[in-house]
């Protein structure tokens, strides 16, 4: 009896279903693995790369396809991160083929890009049919032909039988483009031809360049280049080259058309090194090296340990230690931080330490360079060993993961909101150190409330540094109110008279100042005086953002944008005035009333690109820059010599946003931001401008008093059952109809009232109800930990497959958020 035949069941990067099943070819059954990428065809001609799940021998009911090839020899991931992926599914209500998407670089994800190349190892005497010929000789005589190409010469729409019979006959290979968008890096070189390779050769050959003194010069000085430092170097590149001999490239060519010189391509790596002397690791203060031991304590108990350094103790110092004793068992250590602006300042520090072994990965990268660094994290034989990145860095190919550590983990950009999965990095972080037995160290100034229960709970390991690194004072904090300086007239433009004189002050001594609002744009809104018409989006139920500097009308939902207009557009009015205040605003007034001072801005508009935010902190850090404007970009653990300054200038904003976490917020922010001043030599000025100074969250900022934050806000959130007393889920409804989203809603919220009549909340519309032309309505959903929130998923999961089967409702879009921030 022969062998029985092979399926497999695969992952596609689309939001539909959980597995497709496809036959194994025989030729593959001793090759292909779970966790190997392959080619697949889906539909009548797409192609997508899957990622193959499991291999079976179960037959499907109805005919299916086979894979049409593997892509890779080596595994793309391997067990630990198929575990991860299918938690992530589990807990986050979403497909695999979703967290597919999120996990890998879209250089190794294929869309039909597929292009085809003729085997000269064919044999020709094979049986061809006349579409086959035709497809086979065009195919010779065009390498690379794509899929779509060889449809038109063979006017067939779906050239894929064709292309599949002729694959079986072994006359083509498919192979992605993938190949060609993602290129190595290269880079010219130049070397000596081995000819001239003694002294007395040499010597004979530079006497025959007397007469070409430009030809002469430029091999002196890539003989000299060669030499540097003792360390004979055989390639030297051409950039370099040109550069010490004057850019006599006509030289370089007239010496490699003599054959004295060579010109060639070499693949070096995108992920740039310090070449620099490293340094040592600085020592640690008495209380960072307490704090040291009780962190390796709580590793030892197989603990998560949480990090409660307030700003500036030197909880950075202590990672660094961390990572050489994990680096010295020859482990890889991941190292997240919220926000890409993070990173300038931090990969400095480490690879002053650690040099070519830290690896940088970021949605800013380009694709080749996210795809470079994937490979170099699966590769044992990497020289990279710790990732620095932003969230989308827990989906490496780790191999040996000794060590993650979660920055600033209170901070809000460690959750994606869009799209699924919409997960919170550092939770996932907690269950891939636990499936990979590493270490997770969680640190802050402010933690997250949950995080502080979990570690009071004893669930974490709690470790606390309490005192600022050298001893140095927390900066002082000062609460101006904005109300009685409106009443009696003293305010210039947004600006009490003690942020003024503060900032006065700080220049006058050539000390830097930062400034915090928390909203991007030059203002809010716009409003005509005559008939108070507001220009909304035309997509959205909001307001569209003043940007000056753009002359634009900016929506912040959907980016649709119109022109600054010079009159109201309902009853013609040239009164049009611009209310509230953005990042831009505070730039225009600060300039006005300092116009000596050097002024930055650092929000989302002003640093677009990876290259944006390294030159404005740059400048910063370099004080080339007086005063620094931005959004909360400036408060995530960015560590600044000489600002002497910090002003929020309206703290209100933040204290009256509608949410049950907006005291928490509100005091991470403002702390956050304080503890950028003062934090190497004198003590920092720190300036709060609200109206409502005996606000009780202001003043327990200005007495730094977390513990009395806590336990008030803990006595709320149990009284009212949020979080960690509970779990949330947020269920979003989309359509374009206003009255089959609403009755789509109320349908979803009355079959969970049936089990769980207390725990749920809503429909009803959130604050912005319309968005991207889609109207929302939204469910909240109050769980229990453990059983009951698995059966709550469960439910949920049932729910939105009967709604998909259901001819009314399976066009209205159901999104699930759980533990939503």
């Amino acid at each position: 009896m022969g062998q029985s035949r092979k399926y497999v069941d695969v992952v596609l990067p689309l939001a539909v279903g959980e597995f497709f099943t496809y036959g194994l070819p025989s030729e593959l059954v001793d090759l292909v693995r779970p966790g190997h990428r392959v080619m697949v065809q889906f539909g009548r001609k797409r192609i997508y790369s899957a990622i193959v799940w499991r291999i079976h021998n179960l037959p499907p009911r109805e005919e299916i396809k086979e894979i049409l090839g593997l892509l890779d020899k080596d595994l793309l991931i391997q067990k630990p991160h198929i575990k991860f992926w299918e938690w992530l599914s589990a807990y986050y209500l979403c497909t695999l083929g979703e967290v597919m998407r999120a996990a890998l670089p879209s250089g190794l994800k294929l869309e039909s890009q597929t292009r085809i190349q003729y085997l000269d190892s064919f044999e020709k005497e094979k049986d061809l049919s006349e579409f086959e010929q035709l497809a086979l000789q065009f195919i010779q005589h065009n390498p690379g032909t794509s899929l779509e190409e060889l449809g038109k010469i063979l006017k067939r729409k779906n050239p894929l039988p064709v292309i599949k019979s002729l694959i079986e006959k072994a006359a083509v290979s498919l192979e992605e483009k993938v190949n060609q968008s993602y290129k190595p890096k290269t880079q010219t070189v130049i070397s000596l031809n081995k000819e001239y390779d003694t002294d007395s050769k040499l010597t004979l050959l530079l006497e025959s360049l007397h007469r070409a003194p430009k030809q002469e010069k430029c091999l002196l000085t890539f003989l000299d280049l060669q030499n540097i430092d003792d360390n004979k170097r055989q390639d030297i590149p051409i950039g370099e080259l040109l550069k010490n001999s004057g850019d006599v490239y006509g030289a370089i060519n007239a010496l490699v058309k003599k054959k004295i010189l060579q010109k060639k391509s070499v693949i070096v790596s995108r992920i740039d090194f310090i070449p620099d002397q490293l340094k040592d690791e600085k020592a640690l203060s008495p209380a960072q090296d307490i704090a040291f031991g009780e962190i390796l304590n709580h590793f030892t108990e197989g603990k998560v340990s949480l990090l409660h350094g307030v700003t500036s103790s030197g909880k950075t110092e202590i990672y660094i230690h961390l990572i050489r004793k994990e680096l010295n068992k020859g482990k890889q250590i991941l190292y997240l931080l919220p926000e890409i602006a993070l990173t300038t300042q931090i990969i400095n520090r480490l690879r002053a330490v650690f040099g070519e072994k830290v690896g940088i990965y970021h949605s800013r990268f380009s694709d080749a360079e996210r795809v470079e660094v994937w490979k170099s994290t699966s590769d044992p034989t990497s020289k990279v060993k710790v990732i620095l990145g932003a969230r989308s860095s827990v989906f490496l190919p780790f191999h040996k993961l000794g060590l993650i550590i979660v920055d600033e983990e209170h901070e809000i950009s460690y959750k994606q909101f869009d799209p699924s999965p919409r997960y919170q990095a550092r939770d996932a972080a907690i269950v891939l150190g636990k499936i990979h037995g590493a270490h997770v160290l969680l640190g802050s100034a402010t933690p997250s409330l949950e995080s502080y229960y979990n570690a009071r709970s004893g669930k974490f390991g709690l470790v606390e540094i309490k005192e600022r690194y050298s001893r140095i004072l927390m900066p002082e904090i000062l609460l101006a109110n904005t109300r009685e300086a409106y009443r009696k007239k003293r305010m210039q433009g947004h600006f009490t008279p003690e942020l003024l004189l503060a900032i006065d002050d700080a220049l006058v001594n050539k000390e830097q100042i930062i400034l915090f609002q928390n909203r991007r744009g030059y203002s809010p809104y716009m409003i005509c005086d005559n008939c108070g018409h507001i220009p909304k989006c035309r997509d959205c139920d909001v307001s569209l953002t003043v940007h000056k500097n753009q002359r634009r009308l900016v929506c912040h939902y959907c980016a649709y944008s119109e022109q600054l207009p010079l009159q109201c557009t309902k009853c013609g009015s040239t009164g049009l005035l611009a209310k509230g205040i953005g990042t831009e605003k505070i730039e225009d007034e600060i300039q006005i009333l300092f116009p000596d001072a050097k002024v930055a801005r650092l929000d989302l508009d002003a640093a677009r690109s990876k290259k944006g935010y390294a030159r404005i902190i740059g400048d910063f850090e370099n004080r080339k820059t007086d005063i620094l404007i931005g959004t909360q970009m400036i408060s995530k653990g960015l560590d600044f010599d000489h600002v002497k300054v910090v002003g929020i200038v309206n703290a209100d904003n933040l204290l009256h946003f509608p949410d049950f976490r907006s005291f928490e917020r509100s005091f991470q922010l403002i702390t956050q931001v304080s503890g950028r001043a003062g934090r190497k030599n004198n003590r920092g000025l720190v300036v709060v401008q609200t109206s409502d100074p005996t606000h009780r969250v202001l003043q327990q900022v200005l007495n730094y008093d977390f513990i009395s934050l806590y336990k008030w806000e803990m006595t709320e959130r149990q009284a009212f059952s949020y979080p960690p007393y509970s779990r949330l889920i947020q269920l979003t409804f989309k359509h374009k109809d206003p009255e089959l989203v609403s009755r789509c809603a109320h349908f979803f919220a009355r079959d969970l009232r049936r089990q769980w009549t207390t725990k749920i909340l809503g429909p009803q519309a959130p604050p912005v109800a319309r968005v991207q032309q889609f109207y929302l309505r939204t469910i909240l959903i109050k769980s229990g930990k453990g059983r009951e929130l698995t059966q709550i998923r469960n439910k949920i999961q049932e729910i939105r497959h009967q709604m998909k089967q259901d001819k009314t409702f399976r066009s209205v879009i159901i999104q699930a958020d759980v533990d939503p921030v």
